[in-house]
């Protein structure tokens, strides 16, 4: 029995406050819009004091009151996890009202909601490269702030995102087989960053993308690729020695440099049957071409002998004369 009145007492008080939250939004006077709001931003109940700044927006703008309504508002959103919009609310904040003493702290919290809508990074990185770009711009603007010694930190945090995606991609090539394309990949990882963390990785990835492309490489371009492997295998072991990388470099090279001498036998039996083959068709377009040759001065004969008898036949109608005319007695 004890209980009910607690419980009495706390209902009462939720009506009380859903009948003031509604009284507020019903309402056409700006200070006890605002004032209401502020009451529930101070109890951190932001889902209520939201829409209330937000109705209180139109009714001080341009007055004294409209700072305290956007920084609260941003604040709001941030603590609601509304990084996007919280974010954009400081930035306008520190654009709008550059005389104001907080325009710092806006400036910061602009970047840190930047920093937190980061995506994964497997997903979309714009927001990362967005993020990066307005930490930079605090920390350009502001270089000397306490709050600027955490900026360096938070984007070697959010770089290490983008080359981890970089790597991923590259990485996933790789585990297809797509050899050539992962190549290619890691290379770009590592012109893109670098000073990543991950560059032992990406080689040792990068020497067994040309190992089996070199093992497994199409005919002209085998010599190629197996000497690029050989010399990555020579890098890797004296880049990373008495390393597992290096143990698979040495066993790579040994392999490599077996497939040279194999393949230098397949290359000049190769040609060997090339050259065969060669000379074999040589000697067909020869017979072939002797052959059209002998038609072709046939051929010119017979036209010649035409031409000939043609001759005669003219001129023989040319010196014969007409026949005698004829009159009946």
């Amino acid at each position: 029995m004890k209980k009910y009145p607690f419980i009495i007492f706390a209902l009462l008080l939720v009506v009380a406050c859903q009948s003031q939250f509604d009284e507020a939004m019903k309402s056409a006077e700006k200070d006890f819009i605002l004032k209401t709001a502020n009451d529930y931003f101070a109890k951190k109940k932001w889902s209520k004091a939201l829409p209330l700044y937000e109705r209180s927006a139109k009714l001080v703008a341009g007055t004294a009151d409209a700072p305290d309504v956007i920084f609260n508002s941003a604040y709001a959103n941030y603590y609601s996890k509304d990084y996007k919009l919280a974010g954009h609310q400081f930035k306008n904040f520190a654009v709008t009202f550059r005389k104001d003493k907080r325009k710092e702290e806006a400036s910061y919290m602009s970047a840190m909601c930047y920093y937190k809508g980061s995506m994964e990074y497997n997903l979309d990185q714009s927001t990362t490269n967005y993020a990066i770009n307005e930490l930079q711009n605090f920390l350009n603007n502001y270089p000397n702030s306490e709050r600027a010694k955490n900026i360096n930190a938070l984007i070697d945090e959010l770089s290490y995102k983008q080359e981890y995606k970089a790597f991923k991609i590259a990485e996933r090539y790789f585990n297809t087989g797509r050899y050539k394309a992962a190549n290619a990949s890691f290379e770009n990882v590592l012109n893109d960053f670098p000073s990543t963390k991950l560059k032992p990785q990406i080689d040792d990835y990068m020497m067994k993308s040309r190992y089996e492309l070199a093992m497994n490489s199409v005919y002209k371009l085998k010599d190629e690729r197996l000497e690029n492997a050989i010399a990555f295998s020579k890098y890797m072991t004296k880049k990373y020695p008495n390393t597992d990388y290096a143990k698979t470099a040495i066993r790579f090279k040994k392999n490599l440099v077996k497939e040279v001498a194999r393949f230098a036998v397949e290359k000049k039996e190769f040609e060997a049957k090339l050259a065969l083959l060669t000379a074999k068709q040589k000697r067909r377009q020869a017979k072939l071409d002797a052959k059209n040759k002998t038609r072709k001065q046939l051929d010119e004969q017979i036209k010649a002998e035409q031409k000939a008898e043609q001759i005669q036949r003219d001129s023989a109608r040319i010196s014969t004369p007409p026949p005698s005319a004829t009159f009946e007695i």
